[in-house]
């Protein structure tokens, strides 16, 4: 909705008028319902854009910015004729996130603590005590990563919108690089011999976790924050984070003596489900839409190809891993194949084929 200067020659922000600008409703943006729901009332244009309300430039401006206001378009290659129509599926904001983290908390914390005081974690089978300080513990490394990349991409989203659904999905990442870090140091103090460090040295020198930093540094080095958020949630998360979480970690743990690590790392396939959701709404609007579809279609296309080959990479240097536990409750081929039909299932849904 193009704004309409008012008396106030100034320039200043709230310098102009728009619809409804008087009325008690929110009624200055589209809802996506019938109504505007509480995520819409607390999110859309909360990031003021000067193409719809405001007369002079953005408001803010970044330190080191290019110039032309904090938000960009050309921020990503990606095109849209109506950046403010993307809503999150998951509706999340503010209140709600920091609800759903604390909820999270008090029960990865409660597991541990009760787990720690029944002394569940002493028996467990000693080679899966080395899996878990080499591959859990290189596994938080990861997340990290990926929570740090989408920490960047979300300075950069045109809308309030994408940025609370990206900036969400890096507080989960980072939530759950912590989570496992407390996890593996308070169950370590109780184990004989326990290093905190090997984690990080398999993390940085072993050859089959350095196809996994790879992906992850290319998906860090891209200066296109749209990129970043589609390499993560379409690509990565499938064929690589899945995959080690709960195709090897919450199957192969009870086989070992283990009931204590699928309640750490659950919550981050609930994460994901939420993410994906996410993503893949804001992808498919992007790819769909009249004017810009085919473009965009054939940009993700790129990233797919892109990003797809150095994930199955990553996925492949990983498969030593499911042969290290004494028990084998599952093939890493079995899991692989489950992996790359998640991967077909959502790029189909895109349209992405």
């Amino acid at each position: 909705m193009p704004a309409t200067s008012s008396s106030v020659g100034s320039g200043a922000a709230g310098a102009a008028q728009f619809a409804g600008s008087k009325s008690r409703k929110y009624n200055y943006f589209e809802p996506r319902g019938k109504r505007a729901t509480h995520y819409e009332d607390v999110t859309v244009d909360v990031q003021p854009d000067p193409e719809r309300y405001l007369i002079q430039n953005w408001i803010i401006e970044f330190e080191g910015g290019k110039g032309g206001g904090a938000y960009q378009k050309g921020s990503t290659a990606a095109l849209s004729s109506n950046w403010h129509a993307f809503r999150a599926p998951d509706q999340e904001w503010e209140r709600t996130h920091y609800q759903r983290q604390s909820k999270i908390e008090t029960m990865v914390q409660a597991v541990i603590a009760n787990a720690r005081k029944a002394g569940a974690h002493k028996v467990f089978d000693k080679a899966w005590q080395t899996v878990l300080q080499k591959h859990l513990g290189a596994w938080k490394h990861a997340e990290f990563g990926l929570g740090t990349s989408l920490m960047q991409a979300q300075r950069y989203g045109y809308t309030q919108m994408i940025n609370n659904a990206t900036l969400t999905n890096s507080s989960y990442k980072m939530r759950l690089t912590q989570d496992i870090t407390l996890y593996l140091a308070e169950i370590g103090m109780d184990i004989d011999g326990w290093n905190d460090e090997l984690g990080k040295t398999t993390w940085l020198e072993d050859p089959m976790w350095q196809p996994c930093r790879e992906a992850i540094e290319t998906i860090m080095g891209s200066e296109d924050y749209l990129e970043q958020y589609f390499a993560i949630n379409i690509v990565f998360e499938p064929l690589v984070g899945e995959l080690i979480r709960s195709g090897f970690f919450m199957q192969a743990a009870a086989a070992n003596n283990d009931f204590i690590t699928p309640p750490v790392i659950s919550a981050a396939e609930a994460d994901y489900e939420r993410n994906l959701a996410n993503t893949v709404d804001l992808i498919y609007l992007l790819a769909h839409e009249e004017e810009h579809g085919a473009h965009n279609r054939a940009l993700f296309k790129s990233w797919l190809a892109k990003h797809g080959d150095l994930a199955e990479k990553a996925a492949a240097a990983l498969q030593p891993i499911w042969s290290q536990p004494h028990s084998k409750p599952v093939s890493f081929e079995d899991v692989k194949a489950v992996s790359k039909e998640r991967l077909d299932r959502i790029v189909g849904e895109l349209g992405l084929e």
